[in-house]
């Protein structure tokens, strides 16, 4: 489903009114002096948001198998600090990013965290979405997969061949700079379009030739698989995550977004002192086997460095836009910074 078709959810909690831009920024600007939050478009102003009081009673956080918030859902560290604030925090998992905007632009959830490349999509089909955190890159835990005995040793050797990824997610920039580089272009491939469990069904009978994925797939496919690495992220692609939120639920409730930043890179800060740990925590919560993650947990370095969004960031991001918009794969151009809100923490 595109987010073009999205209804309004039914949910027992009655979604809240779409503002449009310029009523957002209006919005936005009425709280900034008592939030210190305030969406980028076209605005510069930074302020420490720590006022306010949030409107929600239940937080509703979209993840994935390779999402920080698995360790907060884990840890149950969230929870536990906004229990006295009487919020209650739900859980959604998803397969891959575009699904989980689809939720979050739909109202369905209020924050999630996805790669580079959903967020750029949506952005583009006018989802109302906005940035509110990243993590640092992590090129290593993105890669291209061909089974160990294939005939396939180079980039040049995916021409007319079958390559599986899940449209709209973060390996599609790994898959377009790395066939760039061999001089290829996505014509010059069969792009097969599967989420990652069905890929890896795919991969595993022989009915596709390669297979773009991101970690713990990536690592599953290595540790109980039959793959071999033709190239990772590196040269190709940063492979950040960006924290994201509704852009209703961010304009009114503000106040929550510091401290969910600052959890999560708790949370990351102790993944990173802890990896075996981390990945006994993880395998409980996704049901993924430690083995794997203790693979996955290993290339996790800059994906577990939360902050505010920065300028490199950004910058990243606006080359995968462009380089999107170049291809013809988003429908118009975009400015990544129309949709940044700057949290102060």
């Amino acid at each position: 489903m595109s987010l073009s078709m999205i209804r309004q959810p039914s949910s027992s909690r009655p979604a809240p009114h779409r503002l449009s831009r310029r009523s957002l920024l209006i919005a936005l600007t009425a709280l900034a002096g008592s939030t210190g939050l305030l969406v980028g478009l076209g605005v510069s102003s930074t302020l420490a948001a720590e006022k306010g009081q949030p409107q929600v009673k239940v937080l509703r956080i979209g993840l994935q198998k390779s999402s920080t918030f698995n360790i907060l859902r884990a840890r149950g560290d969230l929870a536990r600090r906004l229990q006295p604030q009487g919020i209650q925090v739900t859980w959604a998992e998803f397969t891959s990013g575009p699904p989980l905007l689809e939720a979050l632009a739909a109202g369905k959830i209020d924050v999630g965290e996805v790669g580079d490349a959903p967020v750029i999509f949506a952005q583009a089909k006018n989802a109302p979405i906005v940035y509110f955190g990243q993590s640092q890159p992590n090129p290593e835990a993105v890669a291209l997969l061909v089974p160990k005995d294939s005939p396939i040793r180079t980039l040049a050797d995916l021409r007319n061949k079958k390559l599986a990824f899940a449209k709209g997610s973060s390996a599609q920039p790994l898959v377009v700079n790395a066939l760039a580089k061999a001089g290829l272009k996505l014509s010059d491939i069969t792009p097969v379009y599967l989420q990652p469990p069905e890929a890896r069904v795919a991969f595993e009978s022989g009915k596709i030739d390669a297979w773009a994925v991101w970690d713990p797939f990536y690592a599953a496919a290595q540790v109980g698989g039959n793959a071999r690495v033709l190239a990772n992220g590196r040269g190709h692609t940063p492979f950040r995550l960006f924290f994201v939120a509704n852009s209703d639920f961010a304009a009114t409730n503000a106040s929550l977004l510091p401290g969910l930043l600052r959890d999560l890179r708790s949370a990351g800060q102790w993944a990173l002192a802890n990896p075996g740990r981390s990945a006994d925590f993880l395998s409980k919560a996704t049901k993924i086997p430690v083995d794997v993650l203790e693979v996955s947990e290993r290339r996790r370095l800059g994906r577990y460095q939360v902050s505010p969004i920065q300028t490199g960031g950004l910058r990243d991001q606006q080359q995968v836009a462009d380089t999107f918009a170049r291809l013809k794969l988003i429908p118009k151009p975009i400015n990544v910074n129309d949709i940044v809100v700057n949290v102060k923490n």
